[in-house]
């Protein structure tokens, strides 16, 4: 893995971690207190292998990334930020995977740069129109920096509880911790405005014309995916749907050898559609 780097996109610092080389793939984390570029798909970029240029950043208010001077974060501010980091590092052409906010994102930089999205993951995605706040993410973007928060936030996360060591508590309260003061900014309560601020019109889905791969866990409490997956299949044009069993909001994590040889089938530039 090479190391993290800092780019500047639009007079703003954007921390990155990158990795291999060959077609790009943009990668976008959730919205999860601590959530972190590197924390959320390190893992993953490393069993792809080399074979892709993986980019992987910290998105605005979170890990290393400060929101810029006057900006609270939303759907916008991240869409162009990703679109700016990509110009910025000179990549023309990529794929882009994300995770829940991040697939939301991933979705709205598809509209916005049909030139340059040649595909898009979104994996238990947020940005299905009219999809309401669940409860468990309603909780999720409330959870104290502290290990009992982490503990509860794991717990929503995953279907299996097993997954939910000390370690992880540790490392995820450490990292919420660390990121507590731009996250308070971000989702503050009524949160429902929030869920909305991330939902895409049916015009700007409709817009989309890249192939679509939606992955899900069938117990996904966090953005179930009767109304966070399904609706979409109405939308896109060009769209097919993975769904886990015995699985919650993240299949990188409980599923990690299949939904990686998901992705690097569907990546792959020479797959017929």
């Amino acid at each position: 893995m090479t190391p993290l780097r800092t780019v500047t996109v639009d007079g703003s610092p954007v921390r990155v971690l990158e990795s291999g080389t060959g077609p790009a793939v943009l990668m976008l984390h959730g919205s999860g207190p601590g959530t972190t570029g590197s924390g959320a798909w390190a893992t993953t970029a490393q069993a792809l292998g080399e074979s892709w240029r993986l980019v992987a950043p910290d998105q605005a208010g979170f890990g290393r990334t400060p929101l810029p001077a006057g900006s609270t974060g939303g759907l916008q501010l991240w869409t162009e930020q990703a679109a700016g980091l990509m110009d910025a590092l000179g990549i023309d052409n990529y794929a882009v995977v994300g995770h829940s906010m991040g697939g939301a994102v991933a979705l709205a930089l598809a509209a916005a740069r049909p030139q340059q999205v040649t595909s898009v993951v979104a994996v238990s995605t947020m940005g299905a129109p009219g999809a309401p706040l669940s409860a468990d993410l309603d909780a999720i973007w409330a959870a104290p920096a502290s290990p009992l928060g982490a503990r509860d936030m794991l717990s929503r996360l995953v279907f299996d509880q097993a997954l939910v060591t000390e370690s992880a508590v540790d490392a995820r309260a450490a990292a919420m911790r660390a990121g507590a003061t731009a996250f308070a900014s971000l989702f503050p309560a009524p949160r429902a405005r929030w869920a909305d601020d991330l939902a895409l019109s049916a015009q700007t889905l409709a817009a989309i014309r890249v192939p679509v791969l939606l992955v899900h866990g069938a117990q996904d409490r966090v953005t179930p995916l009767g109304t966070a997956a399904q609706p979409l299949l109405d939308h896109l044009a060009d769209v097919r749907l993975h769904v886990f069993g015995r699985c919650g909001h993240v299949p990188a994590i409980e599923h990690p050898h299949e939904f990686r040889q998901l992705l690097s089938c569907f990546l792959r530039p020479d797959r017929g559609h």
